[in-house]
């Protein structure tokens, strides 16, 4: 694990506010206290394949209390109704729906102004993270973290599967930020990350395609001088379904928040 050393930064007001209530999706917690974590799950026609990933969160950690965001696009979406099955064995399940518009970045940005944790974490529907991380991520962000990744590329990290120019490509990226622009976290692609609302509430996200988003956030904590810092994880590529990420589409977005932290090691004080 590692820590950036604290800043001094002053109250801004927010930029993100909390939405309605999910259409009465969400299981019944308005006038609940709030939660200690919110766990945000973006899916798009995820059907059973959630299920695991539901389960994990629930079983594999013990931060409480908890809510769980299944964020959807549209009510026809496949992992509808099988979240509101799950809900009757797991209360912390809520459905949210997605009302900015559709695609991942809207997703977890709706899930972000829903969220009413102090601290949020955004993992994919598809089994792809490893939800046993999740506590350390906690506890790294009670200690004063603003962004906690859950890193492959540092000491005790893996990724497993996945195309052989795609994991080249992050791993080049995630390092050579790590050792060029001082930045310190080893994986700066992944968006299995936990963000604290104080950081959500001070930026204006401007990533427009979604995947890019934790590079864009990363490198804003840090430049504003927040703590940033990252757990070990093992990230295994999706059994089931189908991946959306398109590397070719994606690569310029990528490339512009990289370049942003490079240049940051000249800029930030």
């Amino acid at each position: 694990m590692s820590l950036s050393p604290p800043p001094d930064l002053p109250p801004t007001p927010p930029r993100l506010r909390r939405t309605s209530p999910s259409s009465g999706e969400g299981g019944g917690h308005e006038g609940a206290g709030p939660p200690a974590l919110s766990v945000v799950v973006p899916v798009y026609n995820e059907g059973e394949n959630v299920v695991p990933t539901l389960r994990g969160i629930m079983e594999r950690t013990r931060t409480r209390p908890l809510e769980v965001l299944v964020v959807h696009d549209f009510d026809e979406d496949t992992t509808v109704p099988v979240v509101k099955r799950l809900q009757a064995e797991i209360p912390e399940l809520h459905l949210h729906r997605n009302t900015i518009g559709r695609g991942v970045l809207n997703a977890i940005k709706s899930g972000f102004a829903e969220a009413r944790a102090p601290y949020v974490l955004v993992t994919m529907g598809d089994g792809s993270d490893d939800a046993g991380d999740i506590d350390p991520m906690y506890e790294l962000a009670r200690g004063g973290a603003d962004v906690v990744a859950g890193s492959r590329y540092m000491r005790g990290g893996r990724q497993l599967g996945g195309p052989l120019l795609k994991r080249t490509l992050s791993r080049g990226a995630g390092l050579s930020l790590h050792w060029l622009a001082g930045i310190p976290v080893h994986d700066a692609t992944s968006n299995f990350r936990l963000y604290s609302k104080r950081l959500l509430d001070q930026v204006t996200i401007e990533s427009d395609g979604g995947f890019e988003l934790g590079i864009e956030l990363t490198v804003k904590a840090y430049l504003l001088g927040m703590r940033v810092a990252e757990v070990p994880t093992t990230w295994r590529d999706r059994t089931a379904g189908q991946s959306h990420f398109q590397l070719w589409r994606w690569l310029p977005r990528y490339l512009r928040w990289y370049g942003r932290g490079i240049a940051g090691r000249f800029t930030r004080h």
